[in-house]
């Protein structure tokens, strides 16, 4: 089976994270809340750059007794196996993430010293680390952020999926889900740019003046 990477956030209507003073931010409310615990229950792991778990300490769970209970059914565990990329291998012992009840798995250049259950090393590029991910059995992959993360697999086309939610706010700042003072997102494949890039594949207002927009990757002329 193919691998697939779906991107989940919530943003602001300007495309922001957080305001321009940076910090933790709670975007979506309870519809944004269900898409991102159903988009957990497709997949088999949810990776995470460092910094967004340093920023949380912790990472989303699902929580909604029907969607485990689907996970159940299919042989599968309660949560996706919590992937982290980083190239360092100690993270404080005393964070939530250590005491949620996961797998944790270190994409990185070497094994964590404690705390993970796994390792899986970092390729050189992109498609290599997917790659070994895939070996593993990540098939279906949920990519939480941050913008640092979202941006480097957005610099070699890895995302297949956009899901999206559209809070009703304006921030400001530079917080955006795309790292512009990063030097790749100026260099990002031109073909994203194309207007066939993407095809909507959903939009579903979530209540509290919420969107979810859904678009997927078209990668060759007529793909949906």
């Amino acid at each position: 089976m193919a691998q697939e990477l779906r991107l989940v956030l919530a943003t602001s209507l300007d495309g922001r994270l957080a305001p321009p003073s940076g910090g933790v931010a709670q975007l979506g409310g309870a519809g944004d809340r269900r898409v991102l615990e159903e988009a957990l229950a497709w997949a088999d792991a949810a990776l995470i750059g460092a910094a967004t778990l340093r920023a949380h300490r912790c990472t989303c769970l699902i929580r909604d007794l029907s969607l485990l209970d689907q996970r159940a059914q299919q042989g599968r565990s309660a949560q996706p196996d919590a992937v982290v990329v980083s190239r360092q291998s100690s993270f404080p012992s005393d964070w939530l993430f250590f005491q949620q009840p996961l797998q944790r798995v270190l994409l990185g250049p070497k094994p964590a010293l404690s705390g993970f259950e796994g390792w899986v090393e970092q390729g050189i590029s992109w498609p290599l680390s997917l790659a070994r991910l895939h070996q593993h059995g990540y098939t279906k992959v949920v990519v939480l952020g941050g913008a640092q993360l979202t941006t480097s697999l957005l610099a070699e086309d890895c995302i297949d999926e956009l899901q999206l939610t559209l809070t009703p706010r304006l921030l400001g700042g530079g917080h955006s889900w795309i790292a512009f003072e990063s030097p790749l997102s100026s260099s990002l494949p031109s073909a994203l740019a194309d207007s066939q890039a993407w095809a909507l594949r959903e939009s579903r207002p979530l209540g509290g003046d919420e969107l979810l927009v859904r678009y997927r990757r078209r990668r060759r002329l007529g793909d949906v």
